[in-house]
């Protein structure tokens, strides 16, 4: 029987808290609102993006993984990068690929000094050209 009016009056006293703090908790809010955690890390926007950045960065989490959006920008950053750099690449090579042409197809690399330059047909080519 005291095991009874142990639980009865701990039952009670449980209510009664609970009452006091929804009723009696006053007119502020129980939860403060709070901002949604953003992008704390970004990329920089002043520079190319670089490896140690990459490694650096910490997307957010949200309820179920990451916040797309996040996510979004930062793959978008990223593409856009390297799209860059693709074509800064791709010029850098037709440059060479034009500088590699006009080595091979211009003076003779084993004529020597005051000799005249010759065509493929070994006659100078002033006399090949007809002048």
């Amino acid at each position: 029987m005291n095991v009874f009016w142990f639980l009865l009056l701990t039952m009670a006293v449980v209510v009664a808290a609970v009452t006091l703090a929804v009723v009696g908790g006053g007119t502020s809010a129980v939860l403060q609102e709070v901002e949604p955690e953003r992008l704390t890390d970004p990329l920089p926007a002043n520079r190319p993006v670089g490896r140690a950045d990459i490694e650096a960065m910490r997307l957010p989490m949200s309820v179920r993984g990451y916040r797309m959006a996040d996510v979004d920008e930062a793959l978008d950053r990223l593409g856009a990068e390297l799209a860059e750099r693709d074509a800064h690449i791709a010029e850098l090579e037709s440059a060479l690929a034009g500088a590699q042409a006009s080595a091979v197809t211009g003076p003779d690399l084993f004529k020597r000094p005051g000799e005249p330059l010759t065509g493929e047909s070994g006659k100078p080519r002033d006399e090949e050209d007809g002048r």
